[in-house]
């Protein structure tokens, strides 16, 4: 079961996408939160969650305070799910319109968005290959707010990624099981 853990929408269940997506489990989500609310990069931000699957991150952020979230996914069913979900954690925080659902690729999405943005999420199948991260991150770099924070998830026996090229900075990493989490910044 995915649940929001903390903030104002505590507890709601959500939904997952029934096949092609991979959940952040609650730990890992809890330990990423509690280092961005140290780095207070949350409370009023503008966040956007790149490969929703569920939105569970970005919904997290919005229950802990962000001020608006872009959740990007590109299969239709998943999309539809995260709808769901965003309508569920809406009426639960009593803020419908603050959370936006793009049923899109991240590369379109990013082509055409409008930043800046103070907090990402990137959770991108564990399949998707280290030029297309390198690609994504080289993407978002200029849609980035000056002090913004870019948290990476990925499986442990991927490389790290390219966050030079991309024009990032590393922040910190750390190894949850399988899971493989870098949060990184604008140079």
């Amino acid at each position: 079961m995915t649940r929001i853990i903390a903030g104002a929408a505590r507890g709601i269940r959500l939904d997952v996408p029934g096949a092609g997506t991979r959940p952040t489990s609650d730990r890992v989500r809890e330990s990423v939160f509690g280092a961005l609310e140290s780095m207070d990069a949350v409370d009023g931000a503008r966040v956007l969650d790149l490969y929703a699957g569920s939105g569970a991150l970005g919904l997290e952020a919005w229950s802990r305070g962000a001020a608006h979230v872009d959740l990007v996914e590109r299969s239709r069913p998943a999309a539809s799910v995260v709808g769901r979900n965003v309508t569920a954690v809406a009426k639960s925080l009593g803020a419908a319109g603050a959370a936006k659902v793009h049923q899109s690729t991240v590369r379109a999405f990013l082509g055409r968005a409008t930043g800046p943005f103070d907090l990402v999420f990137t959770d991108p199948p564990y399949e998707l290959d280290d030029a297309a991260v390198t690609a994504d991150l080289t993407a978002l770099a200029p849609l980035l707010s000056e002090d913004a924070v870019v948290v990476i998830e990925r499986a442990k026996r991927s490389n790290a990624p390219e966050l030079d090229a991309a024009g990032l900075t590393l922040l910190r990493e750390k190894t949850y099981g399988d899971t493989a989490v870098w949060w990184a910044q604008p140079t």
